[in-house]
């Protein structure tokens, strides 16, 4: 199983996350196969593979694991949160399969203000990463459509330390089309 190295979205996440989880740098991270799917080169033993056995390595080696989630239905929300970002956000590539996953998450965040509710994890964290490209290409009246994830996004955005080098997406905050519902 070789191992490209290069810099892949996933790859660049994990050091973004590192750096927002205070982690020294100097870990080397590597992708696999067709999809890119990131490998972390450990100094003893395997490597690690994939975006969320990486995160979840990185979150505990910075003695975060809250961030996991700290109940067994909220480790299971993170965990399927993480889950739908590698299946979906990173399977999809079409503007339809982008508008789904906006969707889905809209109708979630209704009456939440995180993706686990009411604490922030590691899965509003990398949905941000994953969804930035998404929302940067949104017009006003898509972001207006799609209102509970801008609000998130937004939140997310201006969370300390984790949009980082990542361009800031802009939101009105007056509502300009009020008929999008």
């Amino acid at each position: 199983m070789a191992v490209a190295a290069g810099p892949a979205p996933d790859a660049e996440e994990l050091t973004l996350l590192e750096r927002w989880l205070g982690l020294p740098k100097g870990n080397k991270y590597g992708v696999q196969g067709e999809r890119k799917v990131p490998v972390l080169q450990t100094n003893n033993g395997p490597g690690l593979t994939g975006l969320m056995t990486i995160a979840a390595h990185l979150v505990k080696q910075a003695k975060k694991d809250q961030l996991l989630g700290s109940t067994a239905e909220e480790k299971a929300v993170v965990q399927q949160w993480l889950e739908y970002r590698v299946t979906r956000v990173d399977g999809g590539s079409s503007k339809e399969d982008a508008r789904v996953i906006l969707k889905d998450l809209n109708m979630h965040l209704e009456d939440k203000v995180y993706l686990a509710g009411n604490v922030f994890t590691l899965a509003d964290i990398l949905m941000y990463y994953g969804l930035h490209h998404i929302m940067v290409d949104l017009t006003v009246q898509e972001k207006e459509k799609y209102l509970n994830v801008s609000r998130w996004f937004n939140h997310i955005q201006h969370y300390p330390g984790v949009r980082q080098h990542l361009s800031n997406v802009v939101f009105i905050k007056n509502r300009l089309y009020t008929n999008v519902h």
